[in-house]
């Protein structure tokens, strides 16, 4: 069942989102070669209670940390540890909190130092998959247009889509019906009404499509060893489009 957020539950999401975005630009100043990835945990673990708001991914499954840190080929969900980011790496930062039981999901992928024209287009890319897809959200839209959107756009700009892993609905709890993946058949799925919040996230890779799970039973990392990129929104579904809730 898909839930349609009533005007007082879509109020408190977009706290939670702005929060979330809040935090995104704080860490981001954070991001400089010789930081590890415990400390920005730390760092956001704070930020997220003094703005009034939970982690949502501390104890979510029994993951450890306030939010997922990957680096470089780990696609999603890496674990904060004393790994020192270095000048050239590539970092995605996966927030996740709530407020007053409404939760917000956003990611980005960062630079640190001065890092390659191959990983700067990475990332431009699949930020660019991700506005893809969004672009073809409204009410009335079928999901799968959605995630066709992401998949063609990814394989104009030579990057592979992981298959495994997708995007969401979001609300009371943090992963709610839908399912979104970031391939699909235009025109087919579900179809979209107003009221829905959806988390669209595109994970892409330079090079294979395949990853696999670390013995910590949450890093997935690309198979190849290639790079990989993660860009999310949080969104609320208009009749006319979009609004993006993770953001200012």
């Amino acid at each position: 069942m898909v839930s349609i957020k009533s005007d007082r539950e879509i109020e408190l999401m977009k706290i939670a989102g702005h929060i979330n975005y809040l935090c995104h630009k704080y860490l981001e100043t954070k991001l400089k070669p010789g930081i590890t990835t415990k400390e920005i945990d730390d760092l956001a673990g704070k930020f997220i209670e003094e703005h009034g708001c939970i982690s949502s991914s501390k104890g979510y499954e029994g993951y450890p940390n306030n939010i997922c840190i990957s680096v470089n080929d780990e696609v999603v969900h890496g674990i904060g540890s004393d790994r020192v980011l270095e000048d050239g790496d590539i970092v995605s930062l996966d927030i996740c909190m709530s407020y007053k039981g409404y939760h917000s999901d956003s990611a980005a992928t960062y630079p640190v130092g001065t890092i390659s024209k191959r990983d700067q287009e990475l990332l431009d890319n699949t930020k660019g998959a991700l506005m893809a897809g969004l672009a073809e959200v409204k009410a009335g839209a079928k999901l799968g247009t959605v995630s066709h959107a992401i998949e063609t756009y990814a394989h104009e700009h030579g990057l592979s889509v992981v298959e495994e892993l997708c995007g969401h609905g979001i609300g009371t709890e943090l992963h709610e019906d839908p399912d979104v993946p970031n391939f699909g058949k235009e025109g087919t799925g579900l179809t979209l009404k107003a009221g829905m919040t959806l988390a669209i996230e595109p994970m892409l890779n330079l090079g294979t499509k395949h990853v696999y799970l670390l013995d910590d039973d949450w890093t997935v990392i690309t198979a190849d060893g290639e790079n990989s990129a993660h860009f999310e929104h949080t969104v609320l579904v208009l009749d006319d489009g979009y609004e993006i809730l993770t953001g200012e």
